[in-house]
């Protein structure tokens, strides 16, 4: 038998041991070798560590020196250090970032430049490989100066405030034909455009969902806030207190009393040759995560974890779930977009995309209304741009394949919003509408170059007199303007363009710069989604 001293030595031994490891300062997961730091913002490093240790963080960069902040952790563990905007390196690779307290930390590779989140539902999660020439976009995907990250799908029924459970975030890497393949297809032309035209080093940070709406993209406060979404915010707050209240033994309990039930069922159906009625499922020891349709569930796990990490601004594809309340959309998506900005402390650039032509619901005007309630976020509110995509639909295919192009417009939207570059962005936009005894002549700002039709005469344009009813009209382009006429309407009074989820023939109306025009209408119409009066 070993000696009663020895055996509390090693006791003390092993209990040191363990409170060491436990004290190891630990960074936030979204801190790894090959991340890139937003120039030009203060960067925050954050994390844990054992209540009162102290903690210093070290930014590097080779033959350059480096700044450095110090501070202690607070009695939870929880530690931050924010080292000003004007003590980081300038734009550029070859940093290192070092967490230093009873242990030691070092980030590599680490890159400065310019950092935006792409987000949204399925074709902002489309991915290279499931794309257009796939293996061109990963044999020619090789640069330093391209970091990737991705959080992968979790929803929680509130924020996610501790760092140990972020299992969903990965490691930053580098762009190649090793990592991009998995990688937003979207996501991945908009950074190549925008590093290339930029000359500085990005960071895409990609959260995205396919089939989402985006009131589960939306914080239960902003819901809270508008009259008109605060059902929404009522569901999160259902759904917050099941997972407060869920009990576990309960849980078994009713497991139990269905499972047998089921067994009956079960027993029954093979004896008479029916299908097998679906198994219960064996509860767990946690509630059970939320769907990824239930609001604010995927701002609470896949966009509140990061928002102290500084970012220039977002990409956001979406909006094909909410096609059936677009009248809704124009509030809801509004609100999002504020949301973001007052979440993420700045005037967070947004770029969306607008949906592309598809067969959409029975009313054959749902996608149209949700591209205009899109346009109306685009024109109310500032630092939001709006690639158009009308050329790249698929009738039956609610996932084109073509991603680049998109990816390229959203990047044109956010050099000239954003980095005042002087490009054409937009394709045409309408600014003024004049009727005479029969035609209609509109004026148009983002001209470029000037207006053109693509493959022949201009297509998509209708015509209403005081009876509402629109009829095709001819369009002819004469200068900066565009005049229609029509047979069956003699005195004009209201214009629509593209005004169908998917027009036949393609819509052909650019700028010189092939940039396309964006659908819209002169009239005031109720939305078909829009609530009648009670």
């Amino acid at each position: 038998m070993r000696p009663f001293k020895a055996v509390l030595l090693a006791l003390g031994v092993s209990v040191l041991a363990l409170g060491t490891a436990r004290a190891d300062v630990k960074p936030h997961p979204i801190f790894s070798d090959n991340m890139v730091l937003q120039q030009g913002a203060d960067a925050r490093v954050w994390g844990k560590a054992a209540p009162d240790e102290k903690v210093k963080v070290n930014i590097i960069k080779e033959g350059t020196g480096g700044a450095h902040g110090t501070t202690t952790a607070d009695k939870n563990g929880n530690w931050s250090v924010t080292i000003p905007a004007g003590n980081l390196p300038k734009a550029g690779t070859g940093v290192t970032l070092i967490v230093e307290g009873k242990n030691k930390v070092e980030f590599k590779t680490v890159a400065v430049g310019e950092v935006w989140v792409c987000s949204g539902q399925s074709n902002m999660e489309w991915s290279v490989n499931a794309s257009e020439t796939p293996q061109k976009v990963k044999d020619g995907s090789k640069n330093a100066d391209l970091r990737l990250f991705t959080v992968n799908k979790r929803t929680a029924a509130k924020p996610i405030t501790d760092q140990s459970d972020l299992g969903h975030f990965t490691k930053w890497s580098e762009a190649g034909p090793d990592t991009v393949g998995g990688f937003s297809a979207v996501g991945l032309a908009f950074g190549q455009k925008l590093q290339k035209e930029l000359g500085v080093p990005v960071g895409l940070i990609h959260s995205s969902w396919g089939g989402t709406p985006a009131q589960a993209w939306t914080s239960l406060e902003a819901l809270d806030a508008d009259p008109m979404l605060k059902y929404y915010a009522d569901a999160a707050r259902a759904t917050a207190k099941a997972a407060d209240d869920f009990n576990p033994k309960a849980a078994q309990e009713a497991y139990e009393k269905a499972h047998a039930a089921w067994k009956i069922a079960a027993d029954k159906a093979k004896a008479d040759n029916k299908p097998v009625p679906k198994e219960p499922a064996k509860p767990g020891a946690k509630p059970p995560a939320p769907g990824p349709g239930s609001p604010s569930v995927l701002y609470n796990a896949m966009i509140y974890p990061m928002l102290n990490f500084k970012t220039k601004g977002a990409i956001w594809y979406q909006g094909e779930s909410n096609a059936g309340k677009a009248y809704e959309y124009r509030t809801l998506f509004t609100a999002m977009i504020k949301d973001w900005r007052k979440q993420y402390n700045c005037d967070l650039p947004f770029m969306l995309v607008q949906l592309a032509p598809f067969k959409g619901g029975a009313s054959g005007v749902d996608y149209a209304e949700l591209r205009d309630a899109q346009l109306y976020a685009a024109k109310s509110l500032p630092k939001t741009g709006i690639a158009v995509i009308t050329d790249l639909g698929n009738e039956n295919d609610i996932h084109p394949k073509p991603k680049q192009p998109v990816g390229e417009r959203l990047a044109l939207a956010a050099l000239v919003l954003e980095y005042k570059k002087t490009v054409v962005h937009y394709g045409p936009t309408l600014k003024d509408a004049k009727y005479a005894s029969g035609t209609a002549t509109l004026t148009f700002d983002n001209v470029g170059g000037g207006l053109v039709a693509k493959d022949g005469d201009l297509v998509g344009f209708t015509l209403a007199g005081k009876d509402g009813k629109f009829h095709p009209a001819k369009a002819t382009i004469k200068g900066d303007t565009v005049v229609l006429s029509s047979e069956m309407v003699a005195e004009p009074t209201a214009v629509r363009y593209g005004w169908v989820n998917f027009a036949k023939p393609t819509l052909n109306f650019f700028n010189k710069e092939g940039l396309p025009a964006t659908p819209f209408r002169t009239d005031d119409a109720p939305y078909t989604t829009q609530p009648k009066k009670k």
